[in-house]
């Protein structure tokens, strides 16, 4: 009975903390004139998109080596454009926003919503209604052609897969996502406006990202060292937890819709 008696009031003081730290955000949040929010894989769960690292992660289905790899996409992109049409496409068209975007829209209404980055290729944030969005690692939804850089739609692309595998530019280039793969730069335009945002910002908020992939990584400390506040927010501890002035441990989906909705 004891025992009992004392898991539940460790969990009721656990319920109660974490009530408080939301109150706590929501000061900050409604403080701020200039938020920076970075999002990365975990904020899209919600939305029928899996993480990429960890249990039930794409990369412990698909080697990112093989499947991610500039060079191997280079040597033999069939890796890449089985898995778009087997996995990526399927999962794309079935995506769609969740509570989380829909809570960002609201604060970028607001005004408080100074940028937004996302380490996310999905633009499901544009879908929900926020227009201008720093993507670090591209996106999923569009394609180029490597040779005469001409445009197609995620949509094109697949109905060109079923009649020409690998699928070609009518200049007979070859075409790749505009994601960013392993092996290349992050784009230096997104890379340098995320940076000057950091700087700017007096709330910098992490939602779903890991923080172990640079330089995004490398944002919330660039925020942190010009006297911004930093509040992450993520089912996971990250690196960065002792930086930050404020930590939760919970589905962003639920804490957002406390904060904003």
């Amino acid at each position: 009975m004891r025992l009992v008696l004392g898991m539940c009031i460790l969990v009721l003081n656990d319920v109660i903390e974490g009530f408080r730290m939301i109150d706590e955000l929501k000061k900050m949040i409604l403080e701020s004139k200039k938020i920076v929010v970075l999002t990365g894989a975990g904020f899209s769960s919600d939305s029928g998109i899996p993480t990429y690292r960890g249990t039930g992660g794409l990369w412990s289905k698909y080697d990112p080596s093989i499947y991610a790899d500039y060079n191997n996409f280079l040597r033999d992109s069939t890796y890449y454009w089985n898995f778009f049409k087997d996995e990526r496409y399927p999962m794309m068209i079935k995506a769609k926003p969740n509570t989380g975007h829909f809570a960002l829209v609201k604060l970028h209404k607001q005004g408080n919503l100074y940028k937004l980055i996302t380490q996310n290729i999905d633009g499901l944030h544009q879908v929900a209604g926020i227009p201008d969005v720093i993507e670090l690692h591209g996106t999923t939804r569009s394609f180029r052609c490597m040779s005469c850089d001409n445009r197609f739609s995620m949509g094109e692309v697949y109905k060109k897969i079923k009649h020409e595998f690998p699928p070609k530019c009518p200049c007979n280039g070859n075409l790749r996502p505009d994601t960013i793969m392993f092996g290349e730069p992050l784009p230096q335009p997104a890379l340098e406006e995320a940076m000057f945002a950091a700087r700017h910002c007096n709330l910098f908020l992490v939602l779903g990202s890991s923080l172990v992939v640079n330089p995004a990584a490398q944002l919330p400390i660039i925020a942190k060292e010009n006297n911004a506040k930093l509040a992450i927010v993520n089912i996971d501890p990250t690196p960065l937890d002792k930086l930050a002035d404020l930590v939760l441990n919970k589905k962003i989906t639920g804490v957002l819709k406390q904060l904003i909705l």
